[in-house]
């Protein structure tokens, strides 16, 4: 199985985080520069950027700037936030409950400076014996803790008058979760693809509930140091041009797009036709005027209400949160969330809208 590892969320990296934030990054603005390196993990969503650097899209859009991206694998989806958080890595694909629970909380400053995918499916609960996501109740389930499968189980549990008290939940890594599901006693499992597309083809297993019941909750992101992206926004703009024309590419049902979408699928550790399907439960902001649009709809403020709500009430934010508007975010037209005064995640439009402006 290869190593599809993002949202996967151990025991302490919230510790870790802050150790690196304190420990990581230099004092005062950063100086303007060329030279970039940008983070990445293995998601069906993300891999364009691997992609990009693969079939020299990346360096295009550097040398139109003047700069120099590299494009760095990170094998573990949690190492690479952590290494972002602590200043090795300048941006990093991160999904939007880690960007604000791993370096926001840390203290660092990030802008994502694009919204590229949220999860259409490619989350869900699977249950034995059960008809309904209702039969849930009392039941111990399997899954990530504190991960979006944590918190896709807390909203799935809402729409059945049910709440997180009302089942037991024990922390699974995502390598072990399919095997888990296989043991006779275990009736109940949260997780994401392509695990997830094992488990529910299981005899007796019935996806009860999946992600494209809650659609834009479970974002994709490119994030950025906004201190390193103020300094440089010709970085943000390469950083555009390079997703756009690769999501571009990727789409078109030819010769030229089924290459591109195989070369994904090979970068992944998977095939083209476990990869088509992952795409199939990713909902692509296919083009800058909808990543614009996603970021200024009002249901992101929604969406990131619940988000640090849920990660608040699990201890996300540490020990010296009083409430969750311990961290402050930032949204496009000056709209603001939590506490103004310590505002460390912030949804950027400006760089997808030179792209949609043909601007780039």
């Amino acid at each position: 199985m290869p190593p599809w590892s993002r949202k996967s969320r151990v025991a302490g990296v919230l510790a870790a985080a802050l150790l690196a934030a304190s420990c990581g990054q230099p004092s005062g603005p950063p100086p303007a520069r060329t030279d970039f390196t940008i983070g990445w993990s293995i998601y069906a969503g993300w891999m364009p950027w691997p992609y990009a650097q693969q079939a020299g899209i990346v360096k295009k859009w550097a040398d139109k700037y003047g700069l120099n991206i590299k494009m760095v694998q990170v094998n573990d989806y949690v190492e690479s936030v952590n290494q972002y958080t602590a200043g090795k890595l300048d941006g990093v694909t991160v999904t939007n409950m880690d960007a604000l629970t791993i370096p926001a909380a840390g203290g660092k400053d990030s802008s994502a400076v694009i919204i590229g995918d949220y999860s259409n499916g490619n989350d869900g609960i699977v249950l034995k014996n059960a008809r309904s996501l209702a039969d849930i109740k009392g039941r111990t389930v399997n899954l990530v803790e504190l991960s979006v499968s944590h918190y896709l189980l807390a909203r799935a549990l809402e729409t059945v008058k049910l709440g997180l008290t009302d089942v037991k939940t024990v922390n699974t890594a995502d390598a072990d979760i399919v095997g888990a599901f296989t043991a006779p006693a275990v009736t109940a499992a949260v997780a994401w693809n392509p695990q997830l597309n094992e488990m529910k083809a299981l005899p007796g297993a019935v996806l009860a509930f999946d992600s494209s019941k809650i659609p834009g909750e479970i974002l994709d992101l490119m994030v950025v140091d906004s201190a390193t992206l103020k300094a440089n926004p010709n970085l943000g703009k390469a950083l555009a041009g390079i997703w756009y024309e690769t999501i571009t590419l990727m789409q078109r049902q030819d010769a030229q797009g089924a290459a591109a979408r195989a070369a994904m699928a090979k970068l992944a550790g998977s095939t083209s036709a476990s990869f088509d399907a992952q795409l199939s439960t990713t909902h692509l902001y296919a083009t800058p005027a909808e990543g614009v649009a996603a970021a200024a709809a009002p249901e992101l403020v929604t969406t990131m209400t619940r988000v640090r709500d849920f990660s608040f009430s699990k201890g996300l934010f540490g020990p010296g949160a009083k409430s969750p508007d311990a961290i402050g975010m930032a949204f496009p037209a000056g709209k603001t969330l939590g506490n103004t005064a310590n505002v460390k995640l912030r949804f950027d439009p400006a760089f997808m809208q030179f792209a949609a402006d043909g601007k780039l």
